[in-house]
């Protein structure tokens, strides 16, 4: 039985918790981590038609971007269009859970799929916001079992540079212990110090991977009590962040790249500022409401910002700056849905008994264009 915290836990692990700002409202909304999931359903919002249609498809999870709680609520109303959608939530034993700035800020997340559909190349992220502490992974092990763990380390992700798996760096030296009473030591006798032929193993780690690194590590070890040491590293761990910011595969006029983008992102209409026949190299873009970023954009080198909410003075001041900007609407972010359907989809085994995962077919976008 496939439960909503099994599908949690596969799915955090693509958008980590902590990757998500400190004023989110991110997790499991409504609903408990014991239910059971044979369907899933992704959405951008949890308004009362997705929900509808949830009960309709007999959908046990709905996962979303944006939240279903964002403020903090002081009462449910059933007559209120929230309190009613949290009633029928309640009532099918609908679980809601909620990916937001966590999934913004995920590789392959809502901005990398975005800049994929805008035919970005050679990405980097636009607004670093979280950068993974990296960890020395020291570990003696005696001669006779040296390979088994290191292997075992690298396997779970320990020793990865680059392109490069599994490195370490061993030194052979001597260990030694005295087995005291209780004990059923591998090597040696109670009561007696032991002297072995041991390697110290070296190796480097994320943060996050401490957790099965130590357990692959425990597993292949032949000891009872595994000794081993963690140093924090001064190295740059990975930057992952807000927005995206790469090239164009060629360059374009602004109005020709602006037909671009609503064939891609396939919207109707869209905003923009700026020359229409200003030549684009360089592109930023940023789901959802990012006008707090266009300093950020302009001191990148972009000639091009896209997001969503953008305001008079903000598109007037970019403009006397010479920042172009594109702003597609905030729905955009709507990609999101095929992005973690295939996420899904491609780790569907590591679930303990497979669900079906679909995308809402209902667009919650409330503008309308004419």
């Amino acid at each position: 039985m496939t439960t909503v915290k099994d599908v949690i836990r596969l799915f955090e692990k693509w958008v980590p918790k902590h990757y998500a700002e400190s004023w989110d409202n991110i997790g499991l909304q409504v609903g408990a981590k014991e239910q059971k999931v044979n369907k899933l359903m992704i959405t951008l919002d949890v308004v009362e038609g997705v929900v509808d249609e949830a009960i309709e498809k007999n959908v046990d999870f709905i996962i979303s971007h944006h939240p279903l709680l964002f403020k903090g609520l002081t009462h449910i109303d059933f007559q209120d269009p929230k309190g009613r959608v949290v009633k029928k939530l309640i009532q099918h034993d609908i679980a809601v859970y909620a990916a937001h700035t966590n999934l913004d800020v995920a590789n392959g997340g809502v901005n990398d799929l975005l800049a994929q559909r805008l035919e970005m190349t050679n990405t980097k992220v636009l607004v670093p916001t979280v950068e993974e502490q990296l960890l020395k992974f020291i570990v003696y092990v005696p001669k006779t079992h040296l390979k088994y763990v290191v292997h075992a380390l690298g396997d779970a992700g320990a020793g990865h540079i680059g392109n490069y798996s599994h490195c370490t760096f061993r030194t052979a030296g001597t260990g030694a212990f005295k087995p005291l009473e209780g004990t059923t030591p591998f090597l040696g006798n109670q009561g007696e110090i032991e002297e072995v032929d041991e390697y110290k193993i070296e190796t480097i780690i994320k943060q996050s991977q401490l957790s099965p690194v130590l357990q692959a590590a425990v597993k292949a070890h032949p000891y009872e009590e595994m000794a081993y040491d963690l140093v924090p590293l001064s190295n740059k761990g990975k930057q992952e962040g807000l927005g995206r910011i790469g090239k164009l595969s060629k360059p374009m006029k602004l109005s020709e790249y602006a037909e671009v983008v609503k064939r891609n992102l396939n919207i109707p209409a869209l905003r923009y500022v700026g020359d229409q026949d200003q030549v684009i190299k360089k592109v930023a873009v940023l789901g959802g409401s990012g006008k707090g970023y266009i300093d950020v954009a302009r001191n990148a080198g972009a000639d091009l910002y896209i997001t969503g909410d953008l305001t008079f003075h903000e598109a007037q001041d970019a403009e006397e700056a010479g920042l172009c900007l594109i702003d597609p609407g905030h729905h955009v972010e709507e990609v999101m849905k095929e992005g973690v359907k295939d996420y899904f989809l491609a780790n569907l085994d590591a679930l303990p008994e497979k669900i079906e995962v679909e995308i809402s077919s209902l667009s919650t976008d409330p503008f309308r264009y004419q």
